[in-house]
């Protein structure tokens, strides 16, 4: 059993707070939903870990922080200073941990949805709800998947499919020059789309040199299931939706269905077909 200091011991009930292999000292995991925080707040968490002679602060894969070698005895009046930066506490356990995302189309040109602010949302509605089971959320703003979003319990990807004026298009072939699936060719001076190889990434709509590809307006691709970790698995699609309030709710809908249904002790994936996925898949399609 691991020789905790005199300290209140609910603490350690905290998903966020983790015993060390030296079982006198914790790990203290931080809240920073889609990894973003001010200066101030950046400049306040080096201070903070300063003053508590911490001499490291490491960078997790869940775009969050971690204080390592904390003296136990000092968690109370850490948590408070964390507290009243804006980078409280973070998650660990069977609950919601950490929400990821890219940085989206509030800054990258790819991005097709604000993938920041939708984690935030998600963040504010579900962050450290307790279930069965540990669930991951990440939100990637096009296909390219740069947060691995379908490798996590619940996946949210930004698409957006092309759309083509075929009396008003030249034929010129920039879109399938920027085409990375291969999914367009030109065929006697004929834009053609491969509807299976599409990605639905957007990619092909900015470069058209006179704006005659245009798109869908931005939709947002659920998945469920998914999983890193030692037997990595893709999320299986839930579900497409068309606005961050349709995301929420189904997001919702997912969480209430783990916490009534899911079993401790094993990964979401290894749940799914004794959960009935697809019964559930079509439930929650005839509710959006």
């Amino acid at each position: 059993m691991p020789r905790l200091p005199r300290v209140k011991q609910e603490l350690y009930t905290k998903g966020g707070i983790i015993t060390e292999r030296d079982p006198d000292f914790c790990i203290v995991r931080l809240r920073m939903p889609a990894g973003m925080i001010s200066p101030a707040q950046m400049k306040g968490v080096g201070e903070i870990a300063e003053r508590y002679g911490i001499d490291q602060v490491h960078l997790t894969t869940r775009q969050t922080m971690e204080f390592p070698h904390v003296d136990p005895s000092k968690l109370e009046g850490l948590l408070s200073e964390l507290e009243a930066n804006g980078t409280p506490l973070g998650a660990e356990r069977e609950e919601i941990v950490n929400v990821t995302a890219c940085l989206g189309s509030r800054n990258c040109k790819f991005g097709i949805i604000d993938s920041v602010g939708l984690a935030k949302k998600i963040d504010t509605e579900f962050f450290g709800k307790e279930l069965p089971i540990k669930v991951r959320i990440a939100i990637s703003a096009c296909p390219n998947g740069c947060e691995s979003e379908r490798l996590n319990e619940i996946g949210i990807t930004g698409i957006r499919r092309p759309i083509r004026d075929p009396g008003l298009c030249t034929g010129c072939g920039t879109c399938a020059h920027y085409c990375r699936e291969k999914a367009i060719r030109v065929e006697d001076g004929i834009i053609v789309l491969a509807a299976e190889k599409c990605m639905e990434c957007g990619f092909c709509i900015m470069p058209c040199p006179f704006h005659i590809i245009k798109g869908t307006d931005p939709q947002f691709r659920i998945t469920v299931g998914g999983h890193r970790g030692r037997h990595p698995k893709i999320g299986r699609h839930l579900i497409t939706v068309n606005t961050e309030e349709d995301v929420l709710r189904v997001v919702e809908k997912i969480i209430y269905w783990i916490h009534r249904q899911a079993s401790t002790g094993s990964l979401l994936p290894e749940q799914l077909d004794e959960l009935e996925f697809d019964t559930f898949k079509r439930e929650i399609a005839a509710l959006v």
